[in-house]
């Protein structure tokens, strides 16, 4: 190689590593900020889901997920009167299959920022598949049924059930597993945009299935934007 071609290779590969530092101290400062921006939090969350278990123990509704989601939606609501809420669950428009991870479910989003999502997830059939690793934490807080999860290296599974939590720290990676007629409220708190190239790369790359990828990207967007114009990032 010529002198002059080498010195161009290295000029090439010292703007890429420039841009590079450039991004990662960006996305360093982002992540230092972002807690400012959080309306929302994992123990409001985790006593909204435990009163709504309570009131459909105490009146005989144990495992049925719609008088457990509509009891928690309300007690959200009351919860959080401020915040930009979705809460008519039974407006099937608003929900939509997702597939990531291999995993396959469906989802209602309640609140969707830029630093935020709250949303009711699961499956009436069961499903399995890998958690991601995310720059955001998932709180994934039990209504129904039960979730089993493990990282690598771990030889015991962890199980989580009606009113436990299973937190996924950012960065962390799991295999994880729902059994039929499990459903959960799911927070994730972080940068929500980087979070979703994962959620929508199944449905890019092996469903296919476009009208599902708009319907999700019109909701996601909607409630976004809402926030946005609001003054929520």
């Amino acid at each position: 190689m010529s002198a002059n071609a080498a010195s161009s290779a290295f000029s090439k590969w010292s703007i890429r590593a420039g841009i590079l530092a450039i991004f990662w101290a960006l996305c360093s400062y982002l992540q230092s900020i972002n807690d400012h921006f959080y309306v929302l939090d994992p123990e409001v969350l985790h006593g909204c889901v435990n009163a709504s278990l309570a009131r459909a123990e105490a009146q005989g509704q144990n495992g049925n997920a719609s008088f457990i989601v509509h009891n928690l939606l309300t007690e959200l609501d009351k919860a959080y009167p401020d915040a930009s809420m979705l809460t008519d669950y039974t407006d099937r428009s608003e929900w939509v299959f997702n597939n990531a991870g291999g995993a396959m479910g469906s989802m209602y989003i309640i609140h969707a920022s830029i630093t935020e999502y709250l949303i009711i997830f699961g499956s009436a059939i069961g499903t399995e598949g890998h958690t991601g690793r995310h720059t955001a934490d998932d709180y994934f807080h039990m209504l129904t049924g039960a979730e089993y999860a493990y990282e690598a290296g771990s030889l015991v599974r962890e199980e989580y059930l009606p009113g436990s939590v299973h937190h996924l720290e950012r960065g962390v990676v799991k295999q994880y597993s729902m059994v039929p007629e499990s459903w959960a409220l799911e927070y994730a708190r972080g940068w929500i945009p980087l979070m979703l190239p994962f959620g929508f790369a199944d449905m890019m790359f092996s469903t296919l299935d476009v009208q599902t990828m708009y319907h999700t990207s019109r909701i996601t967007a909607r409630e976004m934007i809402k926030n946005l114009l609001r003054g929520k990032f």
